[in-house]
């Protein structure tokens, strides 16, 4: 499964949870960037736009109840026929607080999902870590919202590369509800987090509360 070591794990089994689709509540914070060359050399390859993706979301409910969760794209996967008409995020980092989540990112969504801790606001000061012995790591953000709370109706999508790596797993994330602007400061740390999650004040959202829906993985 394609992950950087901040996402890797010898842990084979995880308790079960239901196949998609996964409706959830979410409160959320996104930010973006230029991606480094360290981003770029990550992959995927092929065509991809020099964007770094992240963010972090709390799962107010779920088929596995509720959760948070960390993820970033070091760089979006372009449109094309394999990916499908818009940009997808590829993602090797991806981390919750939800064992059964684990084996659902894992197993319905080639998502290299792996257990953190996290505390604080998603909408404030937040902290998402692990100690993994494939290495430590730590991302902290602060979000400061501004201007006015509007309306946001949309999907997000992401394209894993399967087992074989000659075909992609792709899947939506339809999301209804509302948002703000956001300033968004970072700070990262771990074996490759440092070199391509740009520590710093970036431009972001701030999902103020939302329905989402991932669907199911198709194989393409």
């Amino acid at each position: 499964m394609w992950s950087v070591p901040e996402s890797t794990t010898d842990r084979t089994e995880w308790p079960e949870s239901a196949p998609p689709p996964w409706p959830a509540g979410v409160r959320a914070t996104l930010w973006w960037h230029r991606a480094t060359a360290a981003a770029r050399d990550l992959g995927p390859e092929g065509a991809v736009l020099p964007v770094t993706l992240a963010m972090m979301v709390d799962y107010l409910d779920s088929p596995v109840g509720p959760y948070r969760e960390i993820l970033a794209s070091p760089v979006l996967r372009a449109p094309g026929r394999r990916s499908g008409p818009l940009p997808r995020m590829a993602v090797p980092f991806i981390a919750v607080d939800s064992e059964p989540s684990v084996y659902g990112g894992r197993v319905h969504w080639s998502l290299p999902k792996v257990p953190a801790a996290f505390d604080g606001d998603v909408h404030g000061v937040f902290e998402a870590s692990s100690a993994s012995s494939f290495g430590a790591w730590r991302v902290s953000t602060t979000a400061h919202p501004r201007g006015p709370r509007l309306p946001i109706a949309g999907a997000l999508g992401f394209a894993q590369p399967a087992e074989s790596g000659e075909r992609l797993v792709t899947a939506s994330a339809r999301l209804r509800g509302h948002f703000r602007y956001a300033r968004v400061s970072v700070r990262a740390e771990g074996p490759t987090l440092a070199d391509w999650l740009v520590a710093g004040t970036h431009h972001g959202v701030v999902i103020t509360d939302g329905r989402m829906t991932t669907g199911p993985a198709k194989l393409r």
